[in-house]
């Protein structure tokens, strides 16, 4: 690999940002007007089927699964590879162009909510569920909620990128980040050793943050990578990551604003309990 002299002053060089060269920018804003489309129910939901987005889509169907009739919510589709997070309806709901954005009108003032740990978060603290009571168990699940936030990073921009999506590999970057991945994947093994759940007995927002990234690596479908990283090894993990699989919310949330792969597990948008009717994997 040649040596990198970094020059003075950056420049931006549009073409030099891999598979999503066309939509990454180093300036915020709306690039064009649009607004946002709404649906009858309170809960607006403003996303993508990514990790990021799974959370938050499993969050509102455990939620509903526990009874919470007013977690019901309309699920939007936001195709990130082509730009729409730069409309000036969803930059109002999130500054920062990320998906998810949440916007909850069931107060009279409109609420906009953004960052998927923030989302899951205040519809816990909204609803009274899966976050405990107690103060000890409730700290360490918030614990592991920001661990994810600040671990993410390093497995979806790091690893993810260099391994990937970048236009050409490079050793010392891919080492570098699959390194810290291994890392990572060895802090919830010990932890899952020790505990059901990533934040104790209770099935938590932590769960939630953490299964659409790692258990996504742990089950071999994120950057195709099981091999590379030999998640195989993080016993525990796999346990882990098995049970919540088998959850039915978090089957439907897997679904939701999904626009590739497998056609009976898409779920573009979502406005009722019967858009999963004919649904789910077919064995």
């Amino acid at each position: 690999m040649s040596t990198y002299n970094p020059p003075a002053v950056w420049t931006w060089n549009k073409d030099n940002g891999g598979k999503f060269a066309n939509i990454n920018r180093p300036i915020a804003g709306a690039t064009f007007e649009q607004e946002l489309p709404a649906g009858e129910h309170p809960l607006q939901l403003y996303s993508l089927a990514t990790p990021n987005g799974v959370k938050v889509t499993i969050m509102l169907e455990e939620l509903l699964a526990r009874g919470h009739a007013g977690a019901e919510y309309d699920a939007w589709l936001i195709d990130i590879n082509e730009g729409a997070q730069f409309s000036s309806g969803f930059v109002a709901v999130n500054p920062n162009s990320k998906i998810p954005a949440l916007l909850d009108r069931s107060a009279d003032k409109p609420q906009r909510v953004f960052e998927s740990g923030a989302i899951l978060l205040y519809l816990a603290e909204k609803f009274g569920e899966f976050l405990p009571a107690d103060p000890s168990a409730r700290t360490e699940s918030l614990s592991w909620l920001f661990w994810q936030m600040g671990s993410g990073p390093y497995l979806g921009g790091g690893f993810g990128h260099f391994y990937a999506y970048a236009r050409e590999k490079f050793q010392y970057p891919i080492d570098r980040f699959a390194m810290e991945v291994k890392r990572q994947l060895d802090v919830l093994d010990r932890r899952l050793a020790e505990s059901r759940y990533i934040g104790g007995d209770e099935y938590s927002i932590a769960d939630m943050a953490i299964w659409p990234w790692y258990g996504a690596l742990a089950r071999g479908v994120l950057y195709d990578a099981a091999e590379f990283l030999q998640v195989q090894e993080y016993a525990h993990v796999q346990r882990w990551t098995e049970e919540i699989k088998q959850r039915p919310a978090v089957q439907r949330g897997r679904m939701v604003n999904r626009s590739w792969g497998d056609p009976n597990e898409q779920v573009r948008e979502r406005h009722a309990a019967s858009d999963f009717d004919n649904k789910g994997p077919r064995e």
